[in-house]
């Protein structure tokens, strides 16, 4: 009779991934082996000392609260900064809506503007207003450079100043370190009919990447203020 050579027991290999997924899949696994979790001993990242699993997860749990806490501070203080904006914007406003005067707007825009927002300078240029308006110091040096420049934009300009030739329509033009070119335009145009031009002393006062939506709406509101200089 012959014999039958002996086979070597299977192995099995437990690969990283699988290991999870049985733990994953069989989530009673340390309740029935709790002495496990006492006796794993990990590295701690911020101590480098051994430290046992659960106190790791201590750990991130911690870290996790100190993120939410890092985000929370960080949405107070967008929402802060919102409603102040919001608050000088009502300032802005009002006046315009309160003068009956359609020569005095321009001025007063201006003069509330730097008042309010704290903008060093502060230029505005209007064209294709009636004739009564027509000598008003706001359409004086639309050359149609500047004209074709405002219409050009789809949405205010924000950055350093480039040297923009339309920057010398500023009291003070080699002091504009950094600018915003707001277009005004009737709703639903294309083509615009004047610009409100802001600038600072101070680089980093408006930034190419800031979000450009409140000066959106600070350009519509400017542009309904001023619609009784064309009608």
């Amino acid at each position: 009779m012959s014999s039958t050579p002996n086979t070597p027991p299977s192995t099995v290999t437990f690969t990283e991934d699988a290991l999870v997924k049985y733990l994953l899949q069989h989530p009673h696994f340390f309740e029935r082996h709790a002495q496990v979790l006492a006796s794993v001993q990990l590295t701690s990242p911020h101590s480098g000392r051994a430290v046992s699993l659960l106190e790791r997860q201590a750990e991130m749990l911690r870290e996790k609260i100190r993120t939410q806490e890092l985000t929370l501070g960080e949405l107070i203080h967008y929402g802060k900064v919102n409603t102040e904006i919001n608050h000088h914007f009502h300032q802005w406003l009002l006046p315009l809506l309160r003068e009956i005067d359609p020569a005095a707007v321009p001025q007063l825009m201006s003069d509330t503007m730097e008042k309010v927002f704290k903008v060093p300078q502060v230029s505005l240029r209007v064209w294709d207003v009636a004739p009564a308006w027509a000598q008003l110091p706001l359409s004086q040096g639309c050359s149609e450079e500047v004209r074709s420049f405002a219409s050009s934009l789809p949405q205010p300009f924000v950055g350093r100043n480039p040297g923009l030739d339309v920057a010398k329509l500023l009291p003070d033009p080699a002091a504009a370190q950094s600018l915003a070119l707001i277009p005004l335009r009737e709703s639903g145009e294309v083509r615009a009919f004047g610009l409100l031009l802001l600038a600072s002393h101070d680089p980093q006062r408006f930034q190419d990447d800031m979000e450009v939506d409140f000066l959106v709406r600070m350009g519509e509101a400017a542009s309904a203020a001023l619609h009784r200089l064309r009608a």
